[in-house]
């Protein structure tokens, strides 16, 4: 597998173009400046209002706020590549959890996910391109419940997180919308 980090993913439509002339930067931007012209400070702390934690996969096809009904401050949301739980999604838990006073913890996998196309030769590929391996595993998987079993496993298992006892995973299908939530069977 080459990785060829200058070609998108899905390029967009003929005559679609993000942002016309500008860089998408850019754009995000001045997004951002018109945003602030109509910016009121909510007033709410760091802490989320449902003391939940949501980890789940980066794909730009899950709204998470709309799948779930949540708004501004009701949760963390941590999101990766598959939406597996790595040493680094367990640092942001622990912190949500102990310094932020989260209790429940939800794992959001979905289906057509890229990590079950590619393999941890994706590493050696990219050892080959940049002349370093990267010290990450992929984390690519092929059975979405058994990744979303997994995940539930260390978080319950990790000595860093407080609070393992409402832990619940589900697979988001990107077709229909619905969770099916993951048993331990």
């Amino acid at each position: 597998m080459s990785i060829d980090a200058s070609a998108p993913a899905n390029p967009p439509a003929p005559g679609t173009a993000p942002g016309a002339d500008a860089p998408v930067t850019d754009r995000l931007v001045e997004a951002n400046r018109r945003y602030a012209e109509q910016f009121t400070d909510p007033g709410m702390g760091a802490a989320p209002v449902l003391r939940v934690a949501v980890v789940a996969c980066m794909d730009a096809r899950l709204d998470l706020h709309k799948a779930l009904g949540l708004e501004l401050g009701d949760c963390h949301t941590i999101r990766n590549a598959g939406g597996v739980v790595t040493d680094d999604t367990i640092r942001s838990l622990a912190i949500s959890q102990r310094a932020l006073g989260t209790r429940s913890v939800v794992l959001i996998h979905h289906t057509n996910c890229g990590m079950q196309t590619i393999t941890e030769d994706f590493r050696t590929d990219l050892e080959h391109e940049v002349g370093q391996r990267p010290t990450w595993a992929v984390e690519a998987f092929t059975d979405i419940d058994q990744d979303v079993r997994q995940s539930m496993a260390r978080v319950r298992t990790s000595p860093f997180l407080a609070h393992t006892d409402d832990v619940r995973g589900f697979v988001f299908d990107v077709h229909t919308g619905l969770l099916r939530e993951i048993t331990n069977k």
